[in-house]
């Protein structure tokens, strides 16, 4: 007899969202973790980025009323923020452990080892089960350069006791700047250097310049086209090199140059589950090539977002899966995303950027943020683009505005359910809010 009938290594979203349900559902369930229980995102990542950019999100909302009900604007003080964070995440880990063990999964601390698809080691113990579940998430892709010792990852920046008065990332994805926002509203110099000639990629591009000049007229600078040779110390600091021009003196340098997955180091080679650049390989069932030995969340090599949303829908497919519940293979619904920066830039479906011939015919509505519920915060900055296809029903939103994910998250179900206008019409919001100007402009 097996020990476990399903075995998970890694504890974030991936495990547990599906953890539990088996769980429930009877089976043994084990979840092993050799850091902090819940992963990145409750320890590390999401979490913490939101606590901390909450006032930042706050202090926006002021800066534009002031003479419209404030005086003045409210300083932030980075060392109360980052004590409120404590306060919240570092009870995360007990409180993510401790909810899997009310619900009879078993938990175990350590290093995993695989064995075989069937047999993981932990220490001198050895644990078998009948199906293993690899969630083990990403981890910070780090330059290998000269110098790489003087970078620091994005746990880092979230840990600061102090902010830096010259903060520079590298790279121009989510990180760099999400906690370029942070670091500008608290008053740091803040450099965005990047290898291309664009930030935030997978975002509607358009969008994306009108968030990069708001960013700059606030102080950010951004470097383009630029290769990092090296980074080294003296004195006075920090400098980073590049094959260019670029040579920078600063206090502090993020590596925000992408996550990769975390495929090595705990035996996936010894059974031969395949992978590729993206993280591991896994069928419409969520299983690798290794019959009983299943992926979920960031871990997985796939088109879909990399994201906590995404980790917990995949595991609680598995979950359905694994017990009976379905045969079907997972099928993901529209998945939105979106960028915390200020203002809020989100997206879901069909961009703009891909209304081509090609594509089929489609149309497309757009709106400034200038309307009424806008004037209200008197936000001075936004844009909304809505796509439909010939049937005139929703099949893309991108939304630039401080309200963006609140919008996104109104109108994402109307692309995934395909509303038409007489069912749209059916729907009454309650005014005034973000969901019903959203509607509105359908």
């Amino acid at each position: 007899m097996m020990d476990f009938d399903v075995l998970f290594i890694g504890s974030g979203q991936a495990a547990w969202n599906g953890a539990i349900p088996m769980s429930q559902a009877g089976l043994k369930v084990g979840v092993i973790e050799q850091d902090r229980f819940g992963g990145v995102c409750s320890n590390y990542g999401c979490n913490a980025k939101i606590i901390l950019d909450r006032p930042v999100e706050l202090q926006r909302q002021v800066q534009q009323l002031v003479g419209r009900g404030f005086n003045e604007v409210p300083a932030l003080n980075w060392a109360d923020m980052m004590a409120h964070k404590h306060e919240i995440i570092d009870s995360q880990s007990y409180n993510n452990e401790n909810k899997l063990v009310k619900n009879n999964v078993t938990t175990i601390h350590g290093t995993a080892t695989i064995v075989d698809q069937r047999t993981v080691t932990v220490g001198a113990d050895t644990y078998t089960t009948d199906k293993l579940v690899i969630a083990t998430g990403q981890h910070s892709h780090r330059l290998d350069i000269p110098g790489s010792e003087f970078l620091h990852d994005s746990s880092d920046f979230l840990d600061l006791a102090t902010m830096p008065k010259h903060i520079s990332f590298l790279g121009g994805g989510f990180v760099a700047l999400e906690f370029a926002t942070i670091a500008n509203a608290l008053g740091a110099q803040v450099d965005i250097i990047v290898r291309g000639t664009q930030v935030l990629k997978g975002f509607y591009q358009p969008y994306v310049k009108q968030l990069v000049a708001d960013l700059s007229a606030r102080g950010v600078r951004f470097f383009y086209n630029q290769t990092i040779a090296g980074v080294t110390q003296d004195a006075d600091g920090l400098v980073i090199m590049s094959e260019k021009d670029l040579n920078m003196r600063t206090d502090y340098v993020v590596d925000a140059t992408g996550r990769v997955a975390t495929v090595a180091g705990f035996g996936l080679e010894t059974i031969g589950v395949t992978t590729n650049q993206h993280g591991i390989v896994v069928d419409e069932y969520m299983q690798t090539n290794v019959p009983g030995v299943y992926a979920t969340g960031d871990v997985v090599g796939k088109r879909q977002p990399k994201i906590t949303p995404v980790a917990a829908y995949e595991s609680q497919y598995l979950a359905k899966l694994l017990t009976g519940q379905t045969s079907a293979p997972i099928d993901y619904p529209v998945i939105p995303t979106t960028v915390f920066t200020s203002p809020r830039l989100a997206q879901v479906g069909v961009s703009p950027a891909e209304m081509t011939p090609e594509n089929g015919y489609y149309q497309q509505k757009f709106t400034h943020v200038t309307d009424w519920y806008h004037q209200v915060g008197n936000q001075t900055s936004g844009e909304l683009t809505l796509v439909f296809n010939a049937e005139h029903r929703l099949i893309g939103v991108v939304d630039l505005s401080d309200d963006a994910p609140d919008t996104i998250n109104a109108l994402a179900p109307y692309i995934e359910l395909g509303l038409t206008a007489e069912q749209v019409e059916r729907l009454i919001y309650i005014f005034p809010s973000v969901a019903h100007r959203a509607v509105t402009r359908l």
